[in-house]
């Protein structure tokens, strides 16, 4: 698991500004950036889009797809983080799009969440992971490791 100071830490030594559009996490991973002295170096900003009015007026994400795929999707996800890329000065920028509960259906059951990751010059990698029923503050908190995780793994490849 990633900490946001050994992120930081990367995007510093890689040159590369940090975006973040979040939806289910509500802001939770730029405060764990932010959280860290220093974070404006490479923190660009954050997209808080929970309703779908908010992630097409804020990040450009499309009614078709939103009708289509629904708000939890890998589709919603990969155009939050097109969208951050786009409305920014970032290089990098991760989405987060989920069920944190409690509830959910079958389909779309609590503890999915779609992550987007777009790097500039690169093609935007999407996955779905299902954490399950840890409760709101689990799904939540487990999105935001994640999306560390994502971030740091962007800017510090596996050779």
């Amino acid at each position: 698991m990633t900490d946001a100071a050994t992120l930081l830490n990367l995007a510093h030594g890689r040159g590369v500004m940090i975006a973040t559009a979040e939806s289910c996490t509500g802001g939770m991973i730029a405060a764990a950036i932010t959280d860290i002295a220093g974070s404006s170096d490479v923190f660009e900003r954050g997209f808080v889009t929970y309703s779908n009015a908010a992630k097409r007026e804020m990040l450009g994400v499309s009614d078709d797809t939103l009708e289509n795929d629904g708000a939890v999707s890998e589709a919603v996800a990969r155009e939050m983080a097109e969208g951050a890329l786009a409305w920014s000065a970032a290089q990098l920028a991760v989405s987060v799009t989920g069920i944190a509960g409690p509830g959910g259906s079958d389909r779309k059951p609590e503890g999915r969440v779609c992550f987007g990751l777009a790097l500039s010059g690169r093609p935007t990698r999407v996955e779905t992971v299902d954490f399950g029923p840890l409760g709101r503050a689990g799904v939540r908190r487990a999105a935001v490791d994640h999306a560390l995780d994502l971030l740091a793994e962007a800017l510090n490849p596996k050779s």
